[in-house]
């Protein structure tokens, strides 16, 4: 492990920028120098990360707490909710998954960041529902929460009104599945894009004049003191890493 004044990643313009998941294909290695595992090189120039694979299963508390070590000080995990909360139960009877997770993932520690609740494209909003889940899950859990919905329903004042009640935020996603879908809205105090890849998901690359746009929002989000997070999820070609990487000099510059 190098020092930590040597791995300290600062947050690009108060925003934290990466991908979803840590993993450095080797067309960038030369943009992640030095030794170590995948994640503590990713750590060192990109702040922060979106873990994924709680969606699909659960990681002990040890997991996550040897992942908060291998990172610096500073960089932070954005983590997602278990799949069996939001697509098996959808949203309803998930106290007993949510202590669970909630018990594995706090072992970040102050590395962790916000939860990230996606549902399934085929939930409608049912406001009873959802009021409980979100209910339930702010009994149990103070930090920020962004929620991905897809399906039409969940994009009306009425949604709005909903997730600002629970303090979650609704993610800006691209591609957009409803006009105003790529808009951050829901609780202002997060701000979350996750960006998926477009025209092809997860595989296409973002061009230059997409990301400049995306870099000046971010830097207005951060200037009204929101929370700021973009994490990119087409990962499927390796241009998660470019394009978040493009994104970080853009910030800086």
């Amino acid at each position: 492990m190098t020092p930590a004044a040597a791995r300290r990643a600062p947050p690009c313009a108060g925003a934290y920028v990466g991908t979803a998941g840590w993993s450095v294909p080797k067309a960038y290695d030369a943009d992640f120098p030095g030794p170590g595992t995948h994640l503590e090189r990713y750590a060192r120039v990109l702040p922060g990360v979106e873990i994924n694979s709680s969606f699909y299963r659960p990681h002990q508390p040890k997991t996550y707490a040897r992942w908060a070590a291998s990172a610096p000080p500073g960089f932070r995990f954005a983590v997602k909710v278990p799949k069996e909360a939001t697509h098996t139960l959808r949203l309803v009877g998930a106290e007993a998954v949510l202590d669970r997770f909630l018990g594995e993932a706090t072992a970040l520690g102050d590395a962790l960041g916000p939860l990230l609740v996606q549902l399934p494209p085929s939930l409608t909003l049912d406001a009873r529902a959802a009021g409980a889940f979100f209910a339930a899950l702010r009994a149990r859990f103070f930090g920020s929460v962004a929620c991905e919905p897809r399906h039409a329903t969940w994009f009306t004042r009425a949604a709005d009104a909903l997730l600002r009640k629970h303090r979650v935020a609704r993610v800006a996603a691209d591609p957009a599945r409803v006009p105003g879908a790529d808009e951050p809205a829901g609780d202002p105090a997060l701000v979350y894009y996750r960006l998926h890849g477009s025209p092809r998901i997860y595989y296409s690359p973002y061009p230059d004049d997409y990301l400049r746009r995306l870099t000046s929002a971010l830097r207005d989000a951060v200037a009204r003191g929101a929370e700021t997070w973009c994490i990119f999820d087409n990962t499927a070609s390796g241009h998660a890493i470019g394009d978040a990487m493009k994104v970080m000099k853009g910030c800086r510059g």
